[in-house]
């Protein structure tokens, strides 16, 4: 595992000890239901669009893209949303990418659509900070506790988002209860991305699919920075994908929002 990854990890373990007890230990009870995120992406498909998870992304390791306190955020989403994208997700991680529990409640708040929780995930507690519609569980970061936190996530009311990044943790993900998986094109041990990944493990999860009579949403993480890449993971398999740097690093992040999710009308 890269060392950027594992100084996340260091400092999500002291933030969790830091918890004490300050954070709530009953099931929380959101003031809203759960959007369905599966039927967003089903409606999204049926229209001809590529559903679009855009992503409040204030940083990534090695890289700041803007400040976005918990205002910025709810604008952002909302453009993301005109814009047609089929859910928001919201960085919470508040070291290395900056973001806050401010910022995916601000978001929750103003737009209409699905949002997910995107954090390092590795501990219970975290499972009761906040609701959102989908929370992020990473299977190369949780391991063998992966089936525990997708079972917990499902009690507690989420949608859990299983990210994978190879074989070996997609077997992990397929023997879990979570309906999603996401195949991050980041490597977690050198961060280089390939879109090949998910031409790689798309598949499979297909042919497990139809071996077991099981229906998985294939999300494609990463790497993301054209039409051509977006349909490139979409003919792979994929059925959505997650963007976050390419619309931070954009000038218009509703005009490039509104340009993945028309991918499939594009050509180079």
């Amino acid at each position: 595992m890269h060392d950027s990854i594992l100084h996340i990890l260091n400092t999500t373990k002291t933030r969790i000890q830091a918890f004490g007890t300050d954070i709530h230990t009953e099931e929380p009870q959101p003031q809203f239901q759960k959007r369905n995120f599966i039927a967003a992406v089903a409606a999204v498909r049926a229209d001809g669009r590529v559903p679009v998870i855009a992503e409040v992304k204030p940083a990534s390791p090695g890289k700041s893209f803007r400040e976005i306190p918990p205002a910025v955020a709810a604008e952002l989403a909302w453009e993301m949303e005109e814009a047609g994208a089929v859910a928001i997700s919201v960085l919470t991680e508040p070291g290395v990418f900056r973001g806050s529990l401010e910022n995916l409640n601000a978001v929750r708040k103003t737009v209409c659509l699905p949002v997910l929780r995107k954090d390092f995930i590795i501990d219970r507690l975290q499972i009761q900070e906040e609701g959102s519609d989908l929370i992020l569980l990473i299977a190369g970061i949780l391991g063998k506790e992966l089936n525990a936190f997708v079972d917990l996530a499902l009690e507690k009311g989420f949608e859990p988002l299983v990210e994978v990044h190879n074989r070996e943790e997609l077997e992990l993900a397929l023997e879990t209860n979570t309906k999603i998986i996401g195949i991050n094109n980041r490597d977690f041990e050198t961060l280089k991305i390939d879109l090949a990944t998910t031409e790689e493990l798309a598949p499979l999860i297909r042919e497990y699919d139809l071996d077991h009579g099981t229906s998985h949403i294939i999300i494609s993480e990463s790497g993301m920075n054209s039409p051509g890449d977006v349909r490139r993971v979409i003919q792979a398999g994929a059925d959505a994908v997650l963007i976050g740097s390419a619309l931070m690093e954009s000038d218009s992040v509703f005009e490039k929002t509104k340009e993945f999710v028309q991918s499939l009308c594009w050509r180079e």
